[in-house]
């Protein structure tokens, strides 16, 4: 009788054991194709927005550089005191407008980005201390211009050759 109920048993086991087995890998396939596509769906949803991202953070590099800061502000009969108020204010509202790209910028591309403003904050600061704050606004023109001359690459330049390099790797 109990030799019976083994014959019985053991091959309702091994079917049991099979299923389970079986129906447990095929589950966890399942599971790994969904999540395959979710991220395959999101990666569709997330790489536009990430080299829109890229592309604002660039315009905005180019739209902070001294070289286009002055040719925008710059007008007769301004100072250099006045200048460099209004340098730093759209360099500083520039900025804080372009803040929410850092979501989609790796944490290396958004510091570059932070230290090119600052970078060029401090290279327009410097150049304005040896001015005298009434002089024609042309004097540091100048002088930025000057500076910038000196140095192999600008601050902005730099930012925006990592930001190139990393989109290319990214690709």
């Amino acid at each position: 009788m109990f030799l019976e109920i083994l014959k019985i048993t053991i091959p309702s086991l091994v079917v049991f054991f099979t299923a389970y087995f079986v129906l447990k890998v095929v589950l966890q396939k399942d599971n790994e194709n969904k999540r395959i596509q979710m991220v395959l769906q999101n990666q569709k949803i997330i790489t536009p927005l990430r080299l829109q991202a890229y592309e604002r953070v660039i315009l905005f590099l180019e739209r902070i550089s001294p070289n286009s800061v002055i040719i925008r502000l710059q007008t007769p009969n301004m100072t250099v005191q006045q200048l460099h108020k209004e340098m730093l204010i759209v360099i500083r509202t520039e900025f804080e407008h372009n803040l929410s790209q850092q979501l989609y910028l790796s944490v290396e591309s958004w510091e570059q980005v932070r230290n090119a403003k600052e970078k060029t904050i401090k290279l327009i600061n410097s150049c304005v201390q040896s001015l005298n704050p009434n002089d024609d606004a042309l004097k540091l023109s100048q002088a930025i211009f000057e500076t910038l001359i000196e140095v192999d690459k600008s601050p902005i330049q730099e930012a925006i050759v990592f930001i190139k390099k990393e989109i290319q790797q990214l690709y």
